[in-house]
């Protein structure tokens, strides 16, 4: 096996291994709402989060559409600036902004970890070798505009779907019991928590299959910018296996701490988080499947009175968002400095 192939190679695996930690730390997201109004076992959830995750894959094997992936592996950073030693990087300082935010409980956003990271370390590249006053040529300005943009939009519009569905159920039931309306959505949070959990990989695993692809092209192994058949099923397994690992700490976060929830209020928050992240999706645009579903629950509990929603630990996850960028950045371009310290290599 020669250099490259070895090198490349590692890459993909290393990839594989932030897929499965991105799974494994959005698990929660899948999960939380329905296993905190106990429709299921933890145990249960995480299996059936886990299934949809890789069911996601299936339109992209028929359609070879992966607009989300085209977008994170050359719609964000110039591919002509993008080295397999920048890729690496960019996977270390995601990894390690994951590890770091699991660790103290916090749901910050695995994708813009990602695109943070790989932004970082392509300025540091861009840096070395055209000089510090050049960094921002890395950048695609527009395709930044656009991601930035949905972090506020994305949840947002979780929110206001998530206050409009609570509003319309408790419309549809005005003559029914509490009881009976939760015996209803007991069954129908299966299939909202399913749709939630198949818009999650339809998003997210896309994000680890553009930058598999970027390495690709970086590598010569590619021409053009094109997801393969075997990077789509690796990457929607990784997350999947990631899932169904859990990630409890996350889970108690968002689905006891932020505001209580009943199966209907979970009916109504996933099924808005569904459409908040599924209609980014159609549009190629990478979005924060945590931001969304924080947003949706946020909506639903806010119909009772505003107090039903604990302000100040959404404010902490908020600001938790806000350094995800430059600090997954940051992390990125030490860590390609690092490489290029350790191998003298660009």
């Amino acid at each position: 096996m020669d250099g490259t192939l070895l090198l490349v190679t590692l890459i993909v695996l290393v990839a594989l291994v932030f897929d499965f930690i991105n799974g494994f730390h959005d698990a929660a997201n899948s999960v939380a709402t329905i296993v905190a109004t106990r429709v299921l076992t933890p145990f249960q959830a995480v299996l059936w989060a886990a299934f949809f995750n890789f069911v996601a894959a299936i339109p992209l094997l028929f359609y070879h559409e992966a607009g989300v992936a085209k977008t994170v592996g050359a719609g964000m950073v110039k591919l002509d600036l993008v080295t397999e030693y920048v890729v690496l990087a960019a996977l270390i300082g995601a990894i390690f902004w994951n590890l770091l935010t699991w660790y103290y409980g916090i749901p910050s956003s695995s994708s813009h970890a990602l695109i943070g990271g790989y932004a970082g370390a392509a300025m540091a590249k861009t840096a070395l070798t055209l000089g510090a006053g050049r960094a921002l040529e890395a950048i695609v300005v527009k395709g930044w505009i656009t991601t930035v943009s949905f972090i506020i939009v994305a949840p947002m519009l979780g929110l206001v779907l998530g206050y409009l569905l609570m509003i319309a159920v408790y419309w549809m039931f005005r003559r029914s019991s509490p009881k009976r309306m939760d015996r209803w959505f007991r069954r129908l949070q299966l299939i909202s928590s399913g749709l939630f959990s198949y818009s999650h990989g339809a998003n997210d695993a896309q994000k680890t299959m553009g930058i598999i692809t970027s390495v690709l092209v970086a590598a010569g192994y590619l021409k053009t910018f094109e997801v393969q058949w075997w990077v789509v099923l690796s990457a929607h397994a990784a997350i999947s296996l990631g899932t169904m690992s859990g990630g409890w700490r996350i889970v108690h976060t968002m689905g006891a701490k932020l505001t209580r929830l009943k199966p209907r209020g979970g009916f109504c928050a996933e099924t808005a988080g569904a459409i908040a992240i599924l209609f980014p999706t159609y549009l190629k645009i990478p979005v924060s499947t945590t931001h969304v579903i924080t947003g949706a629950i946020a909506g639903v509990g806010s119909i009772q009175r505003l107090k039903a929603v604990r302000w100040g630990l959404a404010t902490n996850i908020l600001w938790a968002w806000i350094l995800t960028l430059p600090m997954s950045a940051l992390v990125g371009a030490i860590s390609f400095l690092l490489i290029y310290t350790l191998t003298g290599k660009v």
